[in-house]
């Protein structure tokens, strides 16, 4: 079962055409051409998209290719030709007289080049047209694409099968020794390692044992310097020294955390014994019964850890164990319709117990789950499972990536531009995918919503793991397997969807010189500096893209030169290199959709409003305001303003037209946030506001325009307070009832409020998240209200303050499944009946004191009990979290 390789087709077409839509006014002379050739390559898309589905030909294949360089061609040549007639329009009246017969001339150039790639698109199409491949067969299978979906996620901390595996795990971190100890748990790729040892490392056995539990996803790339202050930042903040000190220094500072402390430290996928070698330094014999858990495929790993002691072989599932993998997969319980059952047995034993086999066979399976037909067409493409023979299951997930609709091929592909142990933030993957044109704009302001659908479909497929969740139940972070990762680069390569630059003896480069020449998205994840600093040049690189884990900071001499090099340029995310300042030169590539760096600036440049196809700007500077000197209500695009400090916005001028698709704004300052601004933005929902606080709100507290304008914004969830004028404390809040409508989520610090104004957050009917940070209220005693209780309220963190004595009722909370409490060192003992909450999964104390410790652990105790005669599995369980654990 093979499809043509249309992933990087059909969206190509759609970018194409929303560019020609928003850029009509440029495109002058040439649009009848431009018509004409959309016109042309829309036939082609319906043609290529027709026979898809068709298997297992080798012409098709070639077509496919074809059609993509046609499309490429003329996206090059149209993208062009807007370049160069912005650049004019842009120019002063004198500038652009100067350049007027130049400008001719290249408009003339590429007006012929758009010419040429129709009259292509034409020929190509008769002569394909010829060949008669109408009168193709093809076996539709209905529902693939369009039919709703299923959704049965198996989670990996419940995951079925290796309950026995998980419990000698744990015998063997839980021994008597005191010493400390390494345990291996050694297996071939896809067999279930990562999920064992999270599995393990959630246990409440696990949690209740060591205090100190640290996971680290270590890989074959994998970094000192990152391991080990991945290690720190679990007791401490990471600032500039530590990220500066020396390997050896910073290595003491990790033995002298974890010697004080009984700990577990998970080091997951350790390539080599050279890498452990590397790595064990940081770990001290402490005699505290501490311990590393390790997972490699090498056995040689865990003899170089461990001489003494043999690893622990994870073993392929029992058959009664892969059916119900299967099952619960496909059917969302431990049951298959009578009449599928041969065709799930001819399934499994070519699975051969591996489950990562069985849970991408059961992606294929589920959207058509009760059709025969489709189980049978599985079993003939599914060939018989060989663990020892990689090939096999990099055909299983080919077999797996061609069964996916049109709509969801280039999204799975992107995530080979993630390194090997990212943890996606799934925000900033939906924005990318918007950005690429992943995600057709078929209705106005729900691109979003579409994106976390898309998302969500390859989850169910199981292409995607879950890392963490919402108060919501929505996906916050994403990952993928790293098989799966290394398919999804080599097929993106060969599509040229994306092209990763690695590192060589020279430096970084690709594999090979040419394949950059007609690159359209390149992604670099280590050695950064050197290729940027190396003139690089992509004459149609559309993206630049870096995720890396070390941040380094470019010359000035060098801040111009991506934006010289890559004039086509959508997509900038290089968040890991620091600007001196703001390069001025992006400004002048007029077709970013994206932007993602970070500067040391305090000011934006007039001219970023060029960037009329501008939709996401995301800023991360030191400096502790930011001045955006331009007027962004020239910029219709805009859907999320992402900066790390307090924003000031230019005025607003009478007769700005509004934002109508722009979802984020954060943070601004006060002095941004008057009415003009919020009836400008009224789909807004993420906002937050940072500065001198007391200035939009009066001593009493009642609303100023602030409020009476917020509690008009109807989609608003997200609202962030923050105060940095602790000299100026907030004396009240507003009414209940001034408050967004749909707020979910509230964040507040340094508003020094009494905690009587508690209740009035308690009844905000859909509050599930509350951060409290640093100083957010002040005073030592806050009673919970009955009437002020928080009725769905599901998160709840409480930041630095002064409280003492805390009094509340499980009945104030009945929804709450997590508590946070930072830096309460005043605080006298978390309230008892908190423990009556059935919802309550997890307490994280970092920085309070043995009192509050060991009012958690009577918490923990009491949920364990009543965990025991609800005869509930563990890992249903309570965690929690001492950091650090007292003495």
């Amino acid at each position: 079962m093979q499809h043509i390789p249309d992933s990087a087709v059909g969206f190509l077409l759609d970018n194409l055409k929303e560019f020609v839509k928003y850029n009509a006014d440029l495109i002058g002379g040439v649009g009848d051409n431009v018509n004409k050739l959309i016109k042309d390559l829309d036939t082609l898309k319906a043609f290529i998209k027709q026979y898809t589905d068709k298997y297992g030909n080798d012409f098709l294949e070639s077509l496919a290719n074809d059609v993509r360089d046609v499309i490429c061609a003329a996206e090059d040549a149209i993208e062009t030709y807007i370049v160069y007639a912005s650049r004019q329009k842009l120019r002063g009246t004198f500038d652009r007289t100067f350049h007027a017969v130049n400008h001719a001339f290249e408009l003339r150039r590429v007006g012929k080049d758009i010419e040429k790639v129709s009259k292509r698109v034409q020929e190509f199409y008769q002569e394909k047209a010829k060949l008669g491949l109408e009168a193709l067969k093809i076996d539709k299978i209905a529902g693939v694409a369009g039919k709703k979906k299923t959704v049965f996620v198996v989670e990996e901390d419940n995951v079925v099968g290796f309950e026995d595996e998980a419990q000698k795990v744990i015998e063997l971190l839980t021994g008597d020794s005191k010493q400390l100890e390494v345990i291996s748990i050694i297996g071939m790729l896809g067999l279930g390692k990562t999920t064992l040892a999270r599995k393990v490392f959630k246990d409440p056995t696990i949690g209740y044992t060591f205090f100190t539990r640290i996971f680290i996803n270590v890989s074959q790339e994998y970094e000192k310097r990152e391991v080990f202050l991945k290690i720190l930042e679990e007791f401490k903040t990471i600032n500039e020294a530590l990220r500066n000190m020396s390997i050896e220094k910073l290595v003491e500072e990790v033995r002298e955390e974890l010697a004080k402390r009984q700990y577990l430290v998970v080091m997951d996928d350790v390539w080599s014994a050279e890498a452990w070698e590397d790595l064990k330094v940081a770990f001290p014999n402490n005699g505290k019964s501490s311990r590393v858990l390790i997972t490699s495929r090498q056995k040689s790993v865990a003899l170089s850890a461990n001489p003494k002691s043999e690893p622990h072989y994870l073993r392929f599932l029992y058959p009664d164990e892969s059916r119900e993998l299967l099952r619960r997969k496909v059917f969302g319980e431990n049951s298959c319709p009578t009449e599928l059952e041969r065709y799930e047995t001819s399934i499994l034993q070519k699975c051969n117990g591996l489950p990562l086999a069985i849970v991408v066979v059961a992606g294929i399976l589920l959207n058509n789950r009760d059709r025969i037909d489709w189980w049978r067409k599985v079993v003939e493409g599914v060939d018989h499972f060989n663990p020892n023979n990689q090939e096999r299951t990099i055909d299983l997930i080919k077999l797996s990536f061609n069964n996916l609709p049109y709509h969801l091929k280039p999204c799975f592909l992107y995530l080979g531009m993630f390194r090997e142990d990212f943890e996606i933030p799934v925000w900033k993957l939906l924005r990318l995918w918007i950005a690429e044109g992943f995600v057709p704009g078929i209705r106005e302001g729900c691109l979003e919503d579409t994106a976390e659908q898309y998302l969500e479909e390859l989850v169910d497929r199981n292409l995607v793991m879950v890392g963490q969740k919402r108060s919501n139940g929505q996906i916050k972070t994403c990952r993928i397997h790293d098989t799966l990762r290394d398919f999804c680069k080599n097929e993106a390569k060969r599509e040229n969807l994306l092209h990763e630059i690695r590192k060589s003896n020279h430096g970084a480069s690709s594999s090979s010189s040419s394949s950059l020449n007609n690159a359209r998205r390149l992604c670099i994840n280590s050695h950064v500096f050197n290729y940027v600093t190396s003139k690089p040049s992509g004459k149609y690189v559309r993206s630049f893209l870096s995720f890396a884990k070390e941040e380094v900071t470019l010359p000035r001499e060098h801040n111009s030169s991506i934006a010289k090099a890559f004039k086509l340029l959508r997509v900038l995310d290089i968040r890991s290199i620091r600007f001196s300042l703001f390069p001025s030169e992006l400004c002048y590539l007029v077709l970013l959709k994206y932007i993602a760096i970070s500067c040391d600036c305090s000011k934006l440049p007039v001219k970023l409003s060029n960037l009329w196809n501008l939709q996401t700007l995301i800023i991360e500077t030191s400096s502790r305001e930011l001045e955006i000197n331009t007027d962004i209500w020239k910029m219709a695009q805009l859907r999320h303003v992402q900066i790390n400090t307090s924003t000031i916005l230019q005025k607003v001028e009478e007769g700005s037209p509004s934002l109508e698709n722009l979802q984020t704004l954060s943070t601004v300052s006060p002095q941004s946030c008057g009415k003009e601004v919020f009836d400008r933005t009224p789909n807004l929902k993420k906002l937050g506001i940072c500065g001198k606080l007391a200035t939009i709100m009066e001593d009493n507290g009642e609303s100023t325009s602030l409020f009476d304008s917020l509690s008009k914004l109807e989609y608003l969830e997200n609202l962030k307070l923050l105060n940095d004028d602790i000299t100026a404390k907030l004396h009240a809040l507003p009414d209940e009832k001034k408050f967004p409508s749909k707020l979910t989520r509230l964040t507040l610090s340094n508003t020094l409020l009494d905690w009587k104004h508690m209740s009035t957050l308690g009844k905000l009917e859909n509050l599930e998240a509350l951060k409290l940070k640093d100083n957010a209220f002040e005073g030592e005693i806050w009673e919970t209200e009955a009437a002020g209780g928080f009725p769905v309220l599901k998160v709840l963190h409480i930041g630095s303050s002064k409280l003492v004595v805390w009094r509340a009722l499980a009945s104030h909370f009945p929804k709450l499944t997590s508590l946070f409490i930072r830096h309460c060192t005043k605080l006298e003992a978390l309230p008892l009946d908190l423990g009556q909450i059935p919802s309550l999964q997890r307490i994280d104390l970092h920085c309070t004191n043995q009192f509050v410790a060991n009012s958690a652990r009577k918490i923990q105790v009491f949920k364990l009990e009543l965990q025991a005669q609800n005869k509930k599995t563990k890992n249903e369980g309570f965690k929690l979290s001492v950091y650090p654990p007292d003495h």
